[in-house]
């Protein structure tokens, strides 16, 4: 196999699994409801209020508690895990080649020199 066929089947790979894995679990809880508007294009202009009255900007805001950080790590396990050992299964194939086309529109991947790094 030559390195272009390699890649292209990694890219593949990669954002097929990052659509079943990750994508479509808890993380879209979070993505879902309103959207706060900012107008300096990177929020620091958008203050959040908690209970307490505290006033806090919303770069400095944690989007995601401890419990909810969990279960979504526990999902995407999980969900790599049955991928890993069920990948034979007809359902999964069905399931996977449904949703292969949705992630083959994504921006192709790049190679993550921070993972490379000894750390």
């Amino acid at each position: 196999m030559n390195d272009a066929d390699e890649k292209r089947i990694a890219a593949r790979l990669a954002k097929t699994l990052a659509m079943l894995r990750v994508r479509n679990t808890k993380l879209e809880d979070q993505h879902a409801g309103i959207t706060p508007v900012g107008r300096t294009g990177d929020y620091s202009d958008v203050m959040v209020i908690d209970a307490e009255g505290r006033e806090m900007p919303w770069t400095e805001v944690s989007h995601l508690d401890d419990e909810t950080l969990r279960a979504l790590m526990r999902q995407i396990v999980n969900r790599l895990y049955t991928f890993h050992l069920m990948a034979d299964d007809p359902g999964l194939r069905e399931t996977i080649d449904r949703w292969v086309a949705a992630a083959g529109a994504w921006d192709d991947p790049e190679i993550d020199q921070g993972l490379l790094l000894p750390g």
